[in-house]
């Protein structure tokens, strides 16, 4: 098959990054984690003591970060400026923040312009939010990923369990819910399935079978890429 593009979109805990990265080592292509992207930028506001709210102070800080994402043992390596911060973006702290630095339009747009760059050379299978509908809007296939609300929260809950995060299954699933409403609801690229993308509902469904579909659809999307 020929290299094309990959956008996987949906909510939180869908099991994205997971898929999309098993994806690419199945088909040689380059994972881009643009979540952790986001992530990276709101660890480093964390970090200076930048509240959300302060949007110009925000998106200087955001023009002036150099973020790195390099494959890694475990999956892809996050490193801002320098450091490697691929555990520091995945805590619950973090997680709490996240949504409202994703809705500063600028952000997005510093952030959705590397994205583009780096998947120009197509063969690149890019998660995220918005990916189908604004960042690769030409990808040659889009999927949408989602799960109901309680097995997002569960997935969650022993991820940060056994992290040894101090964490109840009820808060994670408000806190998952009310990031569903702030994504969907935000005004610069909001969460939304692309018309054009193959819907996925991972409740109850392995990860492997949700992989298997991925790839028998983009071969079948690789071989009209041929044509």
């Amino acid at each position: 098959m020929d290299k094309i593009n990959i956008a996987i979109d949906g909510p939180a805990g869908a099991g994205k990054s997971t898929v999309a990265r098993m994806v690419a080592e199945s088909l040689g292509f380059v994972y881009i984690d643009t979540g952790a992207m986001y992530r990276a930028v709101t660890w480093k506001a964390l970090q200076s003591g930048i509240a959300s709210d302060r949007r110009d102070e925000l998106v200087r800080m955001a023009a002036a970060t150099r973020i790195e994402l390099a494959p890694g043992e475990n999956g892809q390596q996050v490193r801002v400026d320098g450091r490697d911060v691929t555990e520091a973006i995945r805590t619950g702290e973090v997680s709490r923040s996240v949504s409202a630095i994703a809705a500063i339009p600028e952000i997005r747009s510093l952030l959705v312009a590397k994205q583009q760059e780096m998947a120009k050379s197509k063969g690149v299978v890019m998660d995220g939010r918005d990916i189908g509908t604004h960042v690769l809007p030409d990808a040659e296939l889009k999927i949408f990923l989602t799960a109901s609300v309680k097995e997002r929260a569960e997935r969650r809950y022993l991820e940060m369990k056994a992290k040894g995060e101090p964490v109840t299954l009820e808060r994670l699933e408000a806190e998952i819910a009310e990031r569903d409403r702030m994504d969907e609801q935000r005004e610069a690229s909001p969460l939304t399935r692309a018309h054009d993308a193959v819907l996925i509902d991972t409740t109850g469904i392995s990860v492997a079978e949700v992989v298997d579909r991925i790839l028998t659809l983009a071969k079948a999307a690789g071989k009209g890429a041929d044509q």
